[in-house]
């Protein structure tokens, strides 16, 4: 009788790993947190946001656009997308919700327009209808279209006054236009939700510049966040080999790519000028060797009491979560997390409404982890 109670508990404690392997728990500074994986399936997720019943809107860069269920439930591709260029870097990218969307159902997405002379990012708004997407509307195209399959950006963020702003990368080939004003690459655009131009942009008077332009000198962004604190947008752009950057995104500021970087070329070589110059910019926080930084948020919850107003980044490369601690305009603590534990490709953060923490995943067999206290 004991030697089967000792086989069965053998037994039991062989498969318990199996059992449990959805649900990891992982110590950090803070305290120990739980790892739990609420969604499998997809394909390379790149934007995700929360639906007011607690579900989630994701974008699949393919060309599909999903409602999962707070239960982890994945539905079928929403109808009505416009057509989308999906190759290399280029597809179905960030989505967020519009700042009146228990009214209007409006949703908000970027994705790679192919056109003429190649390709572009753009940004258009729908009507969300049950599995469909009524009324398509396009907001915004960068210009101009080029052939290229790299470096869309793009993050969209609503900032305080009801703007919305858009992440845009220098396409890569197109890197010296990210230091002249009369093109979208490497910039940084501020549109109204309409798509019209704020009367207050920086460069709206400037003879030869495009209005939407807030700010220049970037590589490309994929991250972006409106600090809580000071109410100001947070940019977080890809260094080439070395060099990824957040930067405190201000009005008519250039951020100085290619003529200054932390970052060389892909196998060696100097880029540019150096690293500084006067009437550039230095970027608030950098990461030499690059991390590859993607999506990001200043946590505001309560459920991580500990992490309040603190940047919670998802790394590509790294394959790592980063938590930074930000005192004023200043990172003063990094924390690098689950790189080893789930070796995933992390495209994004994001807040859910019950104030757990959420990572998406950069992965053919993507994943959506939930990030709760323990």
């Amino acid at each position: 009788m004991k030697l089967r109670t000792l086989s069965l508990a053998l037994c039991m404690a062989a498969i318990t790993p199996f059992v449990s392997a959805k649900t990891l728990s992982v110590t950090t500074e803070t305290g120990s947190i739980q790892v739990k994986t609420i969604v499998e399936g997809l394909e390379n997720i790149w934007g995700m946001a929360f639906l007011p019943d607690g579900s989630m809107l994701v974008t699949e860069r393919r060309g599909r656009m999903r409602i999962v269920s707070a239960d982890g439930k994945v539905g079928k591709p929403l109808t009505g997308l416009p057509d989308i260029y999906a190759q290399g870097q280029g597809g179905l990218l960030d989505v967020v919700l519009a700042p009146d969307f228990a009214s209007s159902k409006k949703i908000y997405f970027s994705y790679s327009e192919p056109g003429k002379g190649g390709n572009s990012t753009a940004v258009s708004f729908a009507t969300l209808n049950g599995n469909q997407l009524e009324h398509v509307t396009r907001v915004f195209s960068q210009q101009p279209k080029i052939n290229s399959s790299a470096h869309f950006g793009s993050r969209l963020v609503w900032a305080p006054d009801g703007t919305l702003f858009i992440t845009l990368g220098d396409r890569y080939s197109e890197k010296d236009k990210a230091q002249t004003l009369d093109n979208h690459q490497g910039k940084v655009v501020r549109i109204n939700a309409d798509g019209s131009i704020p009367k207050d942009n920086p460069f709206v008077k400037t003879p030869g510049a495009l209005p939407e332009i807030w700010s220049y000198g970037h590589r490309n962004m994929q991250g972006a966040a409106i600090n809580p604190t000071t109410k100001e947008l947070w940019t977080g752009e890809h260094g080439p080999q070395g060099g990824d950057e957040l930067n405190i995104d201000r009005a008519a500021k250039n951020y100085g790519w290619p003529v200054i970087t932390y970052g060389e070329n892909y196998g060696g070589g100097k880029i540019g000028e150096g690293t500084h110059k006067e009437g550039m910019e230095q970027p608030n926080y950098k990461w030499v060797p690059s991390i590859a930084t993607a999506g990001f948020i200043f946590y505001t919850g309560d459920k991580f009491p500990q992490w309040k107003n603190n940047i919670l980044l998802a790394s590509l490369k790294d394959k790592t979560f980063v938590r930074l601690v930000v005192e004023g305009e200043k990172i003063t603590k990094e924390e690098r997390l689950l790189s080893k534990e789930l070796d995933q490709r992390l495209r994004h953060v994001v807040q859910g409404p019950d104030g757990l923490v959420y990572l998406v995943t950069d992965e053919s067999k993507a994943k959506i982890y939930q990030l709760s206290p323990q």
